[in-house]
């Protein structure tokens, strides 16, 4: 089969990871033995986390990218690895700052080993993905992953300081969920660009796959907070707005709905309420705000593919177009 008509045939989210099922054996393996600790309670609680069946988009879309771009090396694999403690971390900490009680289907590990335990067994990967950046040995690499874990930091701080307001502007949110979730895709998309050694303008075309992809990503996310099924989303409805975030959908909602719904969004948003979610996500559907996030998401999406026009035709290419294609048809 010739590479252009490769090309129009996508492959699916399953494909895509099966194409890369070599090289994330080696990634899990990396991750168990970095994961040894001499002391149990660290053990513990990362491996509860890390096996926790995430999706594991971040490492895999720099194992694909790493191969669309020619490198042949296995310093991706750790690159991959780290991006994955990373987003553990982060992981562990969001849980106990937001007090969430389910995710991916399961109990938290902050209520199964407490919050005390979640705070400093993130400090712990966090402190072992910077020891695997000096085993890369590429000052590029530790730059973009040390700016993105601060970025990430930041993000975190923007958002808290968002909390319980309902006058949280769409561009203010954008810039939320840039740090929080877009700035970690695009750092791996730009670390295997770096990995191989490519110009300038494939770095470029790397940034804005990963930054678009994330983007979509977490577009999604917050829509299926409203539009899903727990059973789907592996954590409770509406946790969203009982955390008193201002998401891209109760934007939308407020800015189209009466004075009346108005009120009820904006005192649940202050009040970290979700006793009228029911009432809320009928407000939403009438205002179009799912389908409008999931316009924006499929805007970013399309932003992405298109950034990786000048890549080489490859399996690899499709199957990073297959994950932007992924995170806007999902339901989880």
């Amino acid at each position: 089969m010739q590479a252009a008509e490769k090309a129009s045939i996508s492959p699916g989210i399953e494909d895509a990871k099966a194409l890369a099922a070599g090289d994330m054996r080696a990634v899990d393996e990396l991750i168990r033995r970095s994961l040894e600790s001499d002391v149990a309670l660290v053990s513990q609680v990362s491996q509860y986390i890390v096996t926790s069946g995430g999706k594991r988009l971040r490492p895999l879309i720099v194992l694909l990218a790493a191969r669309a771009l020619g490198y042949a090396g296995r310093h991706h694999v750790h690159a991959a690895a780290i991006i994955e403690f990373i987003h553990t971390a982060t992981l562990l900490h969001d849980d106990v700052v937001d007090s969430s009680a389910r995710r991916r289907g399961r109990e938290t590990a902050n209520t199964v080993f407490g919050n005390q335990a979640s705070v400093l067994v993130g400090d712990f990967l966090y402190s072992r993905a910077f020891q695997m950046m000096v085993e890369i040995g590429r000052m590029p690499v530790m730059r973009i992953l040390a700016d993105a874990t601060n970025t990430i930091a930041a993000g975190e701080v923007m958002q808290l300081m968002n909390v319980h307001d309902p006058d949280l502007s769409e561009y203010d949110y954008r810039q939320v969920i840039y740090r929080k979730t877009a700035r970690l895709f695009e750092a791996g998309a730009q670390i295997a660009a770096i990995l191989a050694g490519r110009h300038a303008d494939d770095e470029d075309a790397m940034i804005l796959y990963g930054r678009n992809l994330g983007t979509a990503f977490q577009l999604i996310d917050d829509a299926l907070d409203y539009g899903a099924s727990a059973e789907e989303l592996g954590k409770n409805l509406g946790d969203d707005l009982a955390e008193g975030k201002a998401t891209l959908p109760l934007i939308h909602a407020m800015k189209h709905c009466s004075d009346s719904q108005r009120n009820m969004i904006r005192r649940a948003i202050e009040d970290s309420e979700s006793a009228n979610l029911r009432d809320i996500q009928a407000i939403i559907e009438s205002t179009g705000a799912l389908q409008y996030t999931a316009a924006r998401a499929q805007e970013a999406a399309n932003l992405a593919i298109d950034a990786l026009s000048g890549i080489p035709d490859s399996d690899w290419k499709d199957a990073l177009i297959a994950i932007a294609e992924f995170a806007v048809n999902r339901r989880s």
